[in-house]
């Protein structure tokens, strides 16, 4: 593997611990356990040497730590038993709709009658 390549693989690296330690921060378990992870999936293809094969590779562990920040959201509960979320600038928020049942004047019109099966072949 060139200079280059093992640049980027080392940064990937890093970056994924960095992240890793600003997602899970306070989370004892949750830093060991992704700490764990990372470096397993590291050791795994330590003996990748095709480049194209390696550049996937980085790229993915980029798409990792994308979703890691943007879709990993903390609970801690509390002692009153709820829960409040730890949610960071960088996490994706989706508009918050509220569940409205439909009116039943609304389903009324499609609802369908049962019928008895008839038997097909009569």
């Amino acid at each position: 593997m060139n200079s280059e390549l093992r640049r980027q693989v080392l940064g990937c690296f890093k970056q994924l611990h960095r992240t890793r330690l600003r997602v899970f921060d306070g989370d004892t378990n949750a830093l060991i356990a992704a700490r764990l992870k990372i470096n397993e999936e590291f050791a795994k293809n330590r003996n990748v040497s095709d480049a194209e094969n390696v550049k996937k590779l980085v790229e993915f562990g980029y798409q990792v730590e994308e979703v890691l920040c943007k879709s990993v959201v903390q609970a801690v509960q509390r002692d009153d038993g709820v829960y409040r979320a730890r949610i960071r600038e960088e996490t994706t928020r989706l508009d918050n709709k509220p569940y409205s049942p439909m009116p039943e004047t609304l389903i009324g019109p499609f609802k369908k009658k049962r019928t008895k099966c008839s038997d097909p072949e009569k």
